[in-house]
């Protein structure tokens, strides 16, 4: 089945997003240039979500990406409830009392939050005040708990993620009267996801992960040529000291038993994520939950069985590993991205990419056909393929979208194969998850000459 390029480029650009941060008065105060980001789903539906919006109360911008497993409900819900705990506990006490005091008396609500979203980016209506009063028992809280210190940024990351997932767990615990939220909370709480958020404020770039989406920042050197530098780590077997973090939390009789084939308890893939409470709750809770939850609970496999080796619990946390870093004016742009961008692509390669595209300039490599033998007629189309390709990056007006073409349509010389690229977006949707993730990519956008600015300020 072969797609022609109008119908790829309206897949690829179907779920694409931009948003320009306005100028203030011709001096644009903010650090954030602006964002693009894109989608390109593998799963039906998609189990990712991505989310941006501008701090109204606190400077600084929020960015995120989520990976969802078993099911989208925990991504969705995280990709909503996030930022407001996250801003909220970014709060000055005086702003959080006059929040209080608004809904108190039944006064507007200072807004905290303005949402930069894609219209197929959903927000779920019926949940919405349940989500509104978990978030307001927390802010009544931090407002008990008052220190009269300013908020430390990585302190609210953490205290953010850990409380949302609490939040989640809780509300399924308690479970509600009307059948469709009860429904709902459970789904939430028994599908997991992943979260990578970007905080920036200024030249201060904060990066809370949990799991294995990964932040990466766009540097260019001196020479024009571009470099990557990495802003998180993967939650997974992979990473030692995370494994090593796993064995410590559990007795020395569980340590064969804790990762097997790469897995936690031979099951999860990241080592730590929202929800999941099956790796988290006790056997009974899980049981008595799962008797009084309604019947399409108890139809659906994942909740029944009780991972092997299971002892001592929680054996998952949403507890986020906090990066920060001061931005410099050859920092040109951050990517955010879940696993299906880094399955394909190596950093290095994004980092020129997105380069490439942003600034125009092309750093023409020598063609390098790695050990392969390569004939003439081969060499011609390369070379005319190359050609092709300086033109097209026009194509795209986002350079998620750019990112995402060349993720799925590389060939062995790094080039985007049209015919490769129909192939794969034409796959019916029980193939594509076997050979692609899904895909979500922001790439932020960062205004050297405000960083420059700010820092000889400092």
């Amino acid at each position: 089945f072969y797609l022609t390029p109008p119908q790829v480029n309206s897949i690829l650009k179907a779920n694409e997003y931009s948003f320009k941060v306005p100028e203030f008065d011709g001096k644009n105060i903010s650090s954030v240039l602006g964002f693009d980001s894109n989608q390109l789903p593998a799963n039906a539906p998609i189990e990712d979500r991505r989310s941006a919006a501008t701090c109204l109360q606190t400077r600084g911008m929020l960015l995120g990406v989520f990976d969802g497993h078993a099911g989208c409900a925990c991504a969705q819900a995280v990709s909503e409830r996030l930022f407001y705990y996250i801003a909220v506990s970014l709060l000055p006490h005086e702003t959080l009392l006059e929040i209080e005091n608004a809904v108190e008396s039944g006064r507007a609500l200072l807004p905290i939050l303005q949402w930069h979203k894609h219209p197929n980016d959903y927000f779920s209506k019926e949940a919405s005040k349940l989500y509104f009063s978990s978030l307001r028992t927390y802010w009544q809280e931090l407002i008990d708990l008052n220190s009269g210190e300013t908020t430390d940024v990585k302190e609210a990351l953490i205290n953010a993620f850990k409380r949302l997932d609490n939040d989640i767990s809780l509300e399924a615990q308690v479970g509600d009267p009307n059948s469709f939220l009860n429904y709902l909370v459970l789904r939430v709480a028994f599908s997991g996801a992943t979260a990578c958020v970007a905080h920036v404020d200024g030249v201060d770039l904060h990066i809370a992960n949990t799991g294995d989406s990964r932040a990466m920042l766009g540097v260019q050197e001196e020479d024009g040529s571009w470099s990557a530098v990495n802003l998180s780590y993967d939650h997974n077997a992979q990473n030692e000291r995370e494994v090593k973090r796993v064995k410590t939390e559990h007795p020395k009789s569980e340590e064969k038993s804790l990762v097997k084939q790469d897995r936690l308890l031979g099951l999860l893939m990241p080592f730590r994520a929202f929800g999941d409470v099956k790796f988290k709750w006790s056997i009974e809770l899980q049981k008595r939950v799962i008797e009084s939850g309604p019947d399409q609970l108890n139809a659906n496999e994942y909740t029944k069985f009780i991972p092997p080796n299971y002892h001592t619990p929680p054996y998952l946390t949403a507890e986020p590993e906090v990066i920060h870093h001061k931005l410099r004016p050859q920092d040109k742009f951050l990517v955010l991205a879940t696993d299906g961008l880094w399955e394909t692509m190596h950093r290095q390669d994004v980092a020129r990419i997105v380069g490439e595209y942003l600034t125009g300039v092309h750093h023409q490599q020598p063609i390098a056909v790695g050990g392969y033998k390569v004939t003439l007629g081969q060499m011609h189309g390369l070379l005319a393929e190359r050609r092709a390709r300086i033109s097209s990056v026009f194509e795209d007006q986002n350079a998620a979208t750019h990112l995402i073409r060349h993720a799925v349509g590389n060939n062995e010389f790094g080039t985007v194969d049209h015919e490769r690229l129909s192939k794969m977006l034409s796959l019916p949707e029980e193939l594509a998850r076997m050979y692609r993730d899904d895909i979500t990519i922001i790439v932020v956008q960062f205004n050297s000459h405000v960083i420059g600015a700010c820092q000889n300020e400092e």
